[in-house]
């Protein structure tokens, strides 16, 4: 990890230099102005992390005297320049092993070199829907804000310019360090160990290749989708880096409930009232559907928490377009007794039927 790539600055940049691209950076990349980015939020810390170094004079010198952390994957070479074995060095200033060859394992161990492409991280989204909204489907909008390529470079985080000694390894390509009494060289991880400068950070993007926008998509929904449902959108994540592919974004959907239907599966369930003359006679009742009215016939003799299947107009599946059934429970509903004649009737209907209720 490269600070001064990071903050988009050279290596001669002066304090005021480092504070102004941090002030610069943070305001577009702080979590308060990104919530819920966790590419952005990332790319905080790094940019608060090159700072605290870079802002500190003995930091920075013993970083500069190390290097940097992301030096192109070059295998380092090292040499005994210099190496004088007539000082013996005892005690807590006697380099260890590890201190001797810790330049060497360091750029090992910091992951991809520099160039490898790297895969966009991916996005995820809410999508609230209701009842109806997610058994018709169709087109939704939503408001996407991720890394895209930046414009003026291509999404190279390089512009072009006229060649140029490079000021840093000051056209040798390769970097010097000391280890006790050992000199080790290393390619120079600003020109890439050619000792000269063709191009220089994207000013656009401070050489991060990608930029923040905000963008609304479409999204196309199947009809029937449930409750957590989720549908993923191919390269609408985050772009990729040094010609990587770019991640996927996923919406999940939220289905709030209605209040007269229960989904199971592909199947719509609803309790009906059904008055008893209905369900002792037998009737032909209206029931509500997710796509209008049904018909229902009672059988006479209906019975409380009986069930009736309507084929065909419950929920469209997902899998192979077929639909469920409307499953219909029938609720018994009592009369209101308001006068002697009907009071009358039900005292002859209890005199003729009362026992029946309870055979076995």
């Amino acid at each position: 990890m490269d600070f001064y790539l990071i903050l988009g600055i050279e290596r001669a940049a002066t304090l005021g230099d480092i504070k102004r691209a941090y002030k610069r950076l943070a305001r577009r990349y702080h979590p308060d102005i990104n919530p819920g980015d966790r590419a952005a939020e990332q790319h905080f810390r790094q940019i608060a992390e090159a700072y605290e170094t870079l802002s500190d004079p003995e930091r920075r010198r013993r970083y500069d005297t190390a290097g940097t952390l992301d030096d192109g994957g070059d295998v380092q070479v090292f040499g005994f320049e210099g190496f004088d074995f007539s000082v013996s060095v005892t005690g807590a200033a006697a380099p260890t092993f590890g201190d001797l060859f810790a330049d060497v394992l360091q750029a090992r161990e910091t992951g991809p070199a520099r160039g490898t492409p790297t895969r966009g991280a991916d996005l995820h989204q809410t999508l609230s829907l209701s009842f109806e909204e997610a058994m018709r489907g169709g087109e939704r909008q939503l408001i996407v804000t991720r890394l895209q390529h930046c414009e003026m470079c291509g999404g190279t985080g390089r512009l072009k310019t006229a060649e140029s000694r490079c000021a840093i390894c000051h056209g040798a390509g390769t970097i010097k360090t000391a280890r006790g009494h050992m000199v080790f060289s290393r390619s120079c991880a600003d020109c890439g160990g050619t000792g000269r400068k063709t191009d220089v950070h994207c000013p656009g993007c401070a050489g991060q290749q990608a930029l923040p926008r905000t963008e609304a998509l479409v999204v196309n929904l199947a009809p029937g989708l449930g409750d957590e449902a989720t549908i993923r959108v191919p390269g609408m994540g985050h772009a990729g880096r040094n010609g990587g592919d770019a991640g996927d974004l996923y919406v999940t959907l939220r289905v709030a409930p209605h209040p007269l239907f229960r989904r199971e599966g592909d199947d719509i369930h609803i309790v009906v009232p059904v008055a008893i003359h209905e369900a002792a006679l037998g009737a032909k009742i209206d029931v509500p559907s997710i796509d209008g009215r049904a018909r229902l016939r009672v059988p006479p003799g209906t019975q409380a928490g009986q069930r009736f299947r309507i084929r065909e107009r419950g929920v469209p599946s997902a899998r192979d377009g077929t639909r469920g059934d409307l499953v219909v429970e029938v609720r018994l509903m009592l009369p209101r007794v308001l006068d002697e004649r009907s009071k009358e009737l039900l005292r002859e209907f209890g005199r003729i039927n009362g026992d029946d209720v309870r055979e076995p």
